[in-house]
């Protein structure tokens, strides 16, 4: 008989088969605060070289940094340094829209800030990826 999933699981994402720590498990507000701290770092660092420090200049830049890599390898910069992935929740790659829309509504902040039990944001419930430990 299948196992019922627990109505409060008791980890994030439990209830997806997810394990509680180590790979393939949830990513943790550490480690996500800490990756776009990373990537809008950059990005502050490239609009003060190139583009004086512009402030629309800036935002257009780090969701360029968000949706490059998420293409090519499924990770941002930050992403990769801290061991983090981006999976779509049934596998399979990315493809190109998911990190657009992801992208430009991580570049809006609220939506991230808004999260399930899951620790998924609303800009990953809307193209229904899940941020994983490598």
């Amino acid at each position: 008989m299948p196992e019922t999933p627990p109505a409060f699981p008791q980890w994030p994402g439990q209830h997806l088969g997810l394990p509680e720590s180590g790979p393939r498990s949830i990513a943790r507000y550490g480690r996500r605060l800490a990756a776009v701290a990373i990537d809008w770092g950059l990005a502050v660092l490239i609009a003060v070289a190139f583009f004086d420090y512009d402030a629309l200049v800036l935002q257009g830049l780090f969701v360029a940094l968000q949706i490059l890599p998420l293409v090519l390898v499924n990770a941002s910069i930050g992403h990769l340094l801290l061991g983090l992935r981006l999976q779509r929740i049934e596998g399979g790659r990315l493809g190109v829209w998911r990190p657009i829309v992801r992208s430009l509504l991580l570049g809006l902040v609220i939506p991230a800030l808004i999260v399930d039990n899951d620790q998924r944001g609303l800009h990953d419930r809307a193209v229904r990826t899940i941020l994983l430990r490598r």
